[in-house]
């Protein structure tokens, strides 16, 4: 019998509101093989303090909470000078922010939908900060003796090279071999401009000429990202720091060479994955009408602004028989190209079938049994579908699992509410949507149908802005346009989350019956 192999010890502090998702990291890194020891901590005074008396292997943050974002916790990191892994895994991030947080000093992130990378990534994060330990162990231990320093140097992953002021390579790590293609004794003696692309050797050579005549060591090789040349000719990405020692009486360079092949292509895929998203909003705004329908004795207005370049709300006005119309609000869950997508799929089965079905039941039961086919478990699209008889002054709907929609009469009294009549699109093909009650609309009603990006848009410290708040904006504000009433709504709701990212999609759609 095969002994299990012990879990590594490993010390994680989590910087999350939701308990729940902490407890999930925890479980992903012992599946891992890991037997972590945690803290979870949820605000800034709390993080500075776990900083101050515990040491931490890892941190791992979720990109939005309640009173700051994983880039304010990263900040406070870097103010405590520590050097731990800063890993952020989130739901909601963006590629263009994914991309942001990186190039702020962030390690990597991971999407809480995909946490099988957590593992791998904590993995490597703390292999490298080991790195970076031995490196600025290398730089204590050069000043008492040579020996330690090439011992320690010869441990690193990063190609470590020992260069005097003429150019010349004194010693060169056995990581050379993978970031430059040469053997450590190819290297020594050979000029520094051997690892140089042409374009740059004459620059560096100056920059050597400088030194020797001034004595000053250029600023411009402290750290940079540049480009080196491997022994095959292929010049690559490098990120190198270069620091100037004194040892035996004499002045050396030492330069710590990273091969950041990986990193660039990570963002150049991040970057063009922003691109696609902006890409697929375009589309996606396509489809979202150009207009409110004309109708006599009803003004109509609708907006859907994404929380990324492309969301997964979707509203639509659907031309259905016997002269009725169809307003529609969805929301599907996530964000993205995927929802998007999906948002794009819903829309063309609902106006197909709106064709060729007159119960709005019966639709809804069909768009479910064809989604569910496309749609993952995790996966479901909640829906409002209201048809409006203009001829009968009459609404008729059905509710898949959506927030209920408001019906306010010309004196402000809330006369119906739009519940949900079932659960959600996606979840069971064979689910049977019935529509409810008629509703018989009069001169001054106003209905609102929304997604719930509205009534969850938060303030910096975890306020909702709530349903009651949206019901009280409709009944103070019944008396505009259609057009207002969306317009100020969406103007309330960002005022009231206080410069806080938007972090969900915001569609409504207004309905006002006239005189």
């Amino acid at each position: 019998m095969i002994a299990e192999q012990p879990k590594r010890p490993v010390r994680i502090l989590i910087v999350e509101d939701s308990e729940f998702d902490a407890k999930i990291i925890v479980t992903t890194l012992k599946q891992g093989g890991y037997a972590p020891l945690f803290e979870r901590v949820e605000n800034p005074a709390d993080l500075q303090e776990s900083l101050r008396v515990s040491t931490w292997d890892v941190i791992i943050s979720d990109y939005n909470m309640p009173n700051f974002t994983a880039l304010d916790a990263l900040e406070i990191v870097q103010g405590s000078r520590l050097d731990v892994p800063f890993i952020i895994v989130s739901g909601g991030i963006g590629e263009a922010t994914a991309v942001a947080a990186m190039k702020a000093g962030a390690h990597d992130y991971v999407m809480k939908g995909n946490q099988a990378r957590l593992c791998p990534v904590v993995e490597r994060e703390l292999r490298e900060a080991a790195d970076r330990q031995a490196r600025r162990n290398a730089e204590v231990a050069l000043r008492e003796s040579e020996l330690r320093y090439r011992l320690l140097w010869e441990t690193a992953t990063d190609a470590v090279l020992l260069i005097d002021t003429h150019g010349k390579i004194e010693f060169a790590n056995s990581a050379v071999w993978e970031v430059f293609g040469y053997k450590s004794e190819e290297l020594v003696g050979q000029p520094i401009q051997l690892l140089q692309p042409d374009s740059l050797r004459e620059t560096h050579h100056r920059a050597f000429e400088k030194y020797q005549t001034t004595g000053h060591h250029t600023a411009d090789w402290r750290a940079l990202e540049t480009l080196a040349k491997r022994k095959d000719g292929l010049e690559i990405p490098v990120e190198m720091g270069i620091g100037k020692m004194s040892l035996h009486s004499k002045t050396w360079f030492v330069g710590f060479v990273r091969d950041i092949s990986q990193r660039k292509s990570t963002e150049r895929t991040l970057l063009e994955n922003a691109e696609q998203f902006r890409a697929a909003r375009e589309i996606q705004e396509r489809l979202f009408p150009k207009s409110a329908p004309k109708i006599k004795g009803f003004d109509i207005a609708g907006i859907s602004v994404p929380a990324a370049a492309a969301g997964g709300d979707y509203f639509d006005f659907i031309p259905m028989l016997n002269d009725r119309v169809g307003v529609v609000v969805a929301d599907v869950s996530g964000h993205g190209i995927g929802p998007a997508l999906l948002m794009a799929e819903t829309r063309a089965y609902l106006r197909i079938l709106a064709r060729n079905r007159e119960n709005i039941g019966e639709i809804l039961t069909r768009a479910n049994m064809m989604l569910t086919e496309d749609l993952s478990p995790e996966q479901f699209i909640t829906l409002l579908l209201a048809c409006i008889d203009p001829a009968t002054k009459t609404l008729i709907y059905a509710n898949a699992g959506h927030p209920a929609g408001v019906l306010i009469g010309a004196n402000g009294e809330l006369r119906a509410e739009l519940k949900r009549t079932g659960v959600p699109l996606g979840m069971h093909s064979r689910t049977t949507f019935q529509p409810a009650a008629e509703i018989k609309l009069v001169p001054g009603d106003t209905l609102l149908i929304f997604s719930d990006g509205v009534e969850e848009t938060m303030t910096p410290s975890g306020e909702f802005f709530e349903r009651e708040r949206v019901v009280q904006h409709l009944i103070q504000n019944r008396h505009l346009p259609a057009r207002e009433i969306v317009d100020s709504l969406h103007a309330q709701v960002r005022t009231f989350a206080k410069g806080e990212p938007q972090s969900d999609d915001f569609t409504v759609i207004v309905v006002k019956v006239l005189e």
